[in-house]
C-alpha cells in the first residue's frame, strides 16, 4: 500500500523569527513608533539601502580615521544610520502590511554580506585592526551567517541574537569600542601590547569559531534526531 508523505518545508512566507536579545522588546516598540510616524513616500527599499550607506559610510569613515581620528565619530554616526535603515525596514513594511517574504529575506541578507564586508574591509585598511584579523573575521563572519541562513530554512526559527546579545547590543558594544579609540587604541595583555581592535577582533574570533561548532553539533543533532536513519 503506497504512503502518501507530505513535507513541510520553512519558507520565508511562514518562518518565524527568534527575538530575545537584550534591547528587544524596547526596540521593537520604538521601531514601530517610528514606523507608524514615517512620511509616506518613505518605503522598505528606501531604509535598506540606508543601512547599506551605513556600513560603507563606517568602513570609510574607519579608513579616513586613520589620517584624521576624529573621522571615528563619523564611524558612530553612520552605524546609527545603519541601525535606522537595517532595523525599520522589516517593521514598516509589516507596519504598513506590504511584506515581500522572499524578496525581503533575500535583500535583506545579502546586504548584510555587502555592509560587513564595507565594514571590515575599511578596519582592515586603517590603522586600527591588522589585515589578517580583519580578514579572518570576515571569513569566519560569513561561515556563520551560512550557518544562520542554513538553519533557519533547515531547523527554525530565525535565531538572530546569542546570549542575548542581537545585532543592536553588538553595534553598541563596537560604538564604544570604536570611541574609546580616541583615548588610547591599544591595549597591554600579559605585559605585551596590542592594537585594542586586534585583541578584540582575536576574541571574538574565538567566541565566533566556538558558537559555530556548538550551533552546528546541536542541529546536526536535532535534524538527525527528526530524520533518523531507517
Amino acid at each position: 500500500m503506497a504512503t502518501n508523505v507530505t513535507t513541510f518545508v520553512e519558507t520565508p512566507d511562514t518562518m518565524t523569527r527568534d527575538l530575545g536579545s537584550l534591547l528587544s522588546g524596547v526596540e521593537k516598540r520604538a521601531l514601530i513608533w517610528m514606523a507608524h510616524r514615517m512620511p509616506k513616500w518613505v518605503n522598505s527599499d528606501h531604509l535598506t539601502a540606508l543601512g547599506l550607506v551605513g556600513m560603507l559610510g563606517a568602513g570609510l569613515a574607519f579608513w579616513a580615521a586613520t589620517d584624521e581620528p576624529l573621522a571615528l565619530f563619523g564611524v558612530v554616526t553612520f552605524l546609527f544610520l545603519n541601525w535606522f535603515g537595517d532595523s525599520l525596514d522589516g517593521t514598516l513594511a509589516r507596519v504598513r502590511n506590504a511584506q515581500r517574504p522572499k524578496y525581503g529575506y533575500y535583500v535583506d541578507h545579502i546586504v548584510d554580506v555587502f555592509g560587513a564586508f564595507f565594514l571590515v574591509a575599511g578596519l582592515g585598511l586603517s590603522s586600527y585592526m591588522s589585515l589578517p584579523i580583519a580578514a579572518a573575521l570576515m571569513i569566519v563572519y560569513l561561515m556563520v551567517a551560512s550557518e544562520i541562513y542554513l538553519a533557519a530554512y533547515a531547523v527554525g526559527p530565525f535565531r538572530i541574537h546569542f546570549m542575548k546579545l542581537g545585532p543592536t547590543e553588538l553595534r553598541i558594544l563596537f560604538a564604544i569600542g570604536t570611541l574609546y579609540l580616541l583615548h588610547h587604541p591599544y591595549v597591554t595583555v600579559m605585559g605585551t601590547q596590542y592594537l585594542l581592535f586586534d585583541f578584540g577582533g582575536v576574541c571574538a574570533l574565538v567566541g565566533l569559531l566556538v558558537t559555530l561548532l556548538v550551533t552546528v553539533a546541536r542541529n546536526t543533532r536535532t535534524l538527525y534526531l527528526r530524520e533518523p536513519l531507517r
